[in-house]
């Protein structure tokens, strides 16, 4: 698997964005980039965030899917990351008080595509997954 990957961009509807900036800036701790009254960028672990001001839906509520025994939020986002980097940035989390969906833990175990993962959301509720591999080739392991 290659490891010269190319950074997505994503926008992200939030309906708040004051309170999206502080917790994105602050407490995941991505540096911010350009920004203007409705929308502000974040690097991304390498990639570009970009957080959209979008009224709050009366229909927010998330829908979720079975995944190893734990429900899985959908839609939901995030990165793969190196497996040190995960544990790293799980207890960065953890002193952050982050309330998880789903803590962080080792999916799949001994199974092909094994693997660190963890759920949660932002204030407006869009949820983020954060995931490790041990061993990278099992990205798309079957």
């Amino acid at each position: 698997m290659s490891h010269n990957i190319s950074p997505f961009h994503l926008a992200i509807p939030v309906h708040n964005l004051k309170e999206c900036r502080i917790f994105y800036r602050e407490t995941l701790g991505f540096t911010e980039g350009r920004s203007s009254d409705i929308w502000v960028d974040f690097n991304f672990f390498g990639h570009q965030l970009v957080i959209h001001f979008k009224p709050k839906d009366s229909d927010s509520d998330l829908h979720t899917n079975p995944v190893d025994g734990k429900d899985v939020p959908v839609p939901h986002f995030g990165v793969v990351l190196p497996w040190d980097t995960f544990f790293d940035f799980a207890e960065t989390l953890k002193s952050q008080n982050i309330h998880f969906i789903i803590d962080p833990y080792i999916r799949f175990e001994g199974l092909a595509g094994e693997q660190a993962t963890m759920f949660f959301k932002d204030p407006s509720g869009n949820a983020l997954e954060f995931k490790a591999f041990k061993d990278m080739n099992q990205l798309f392991a079957k």
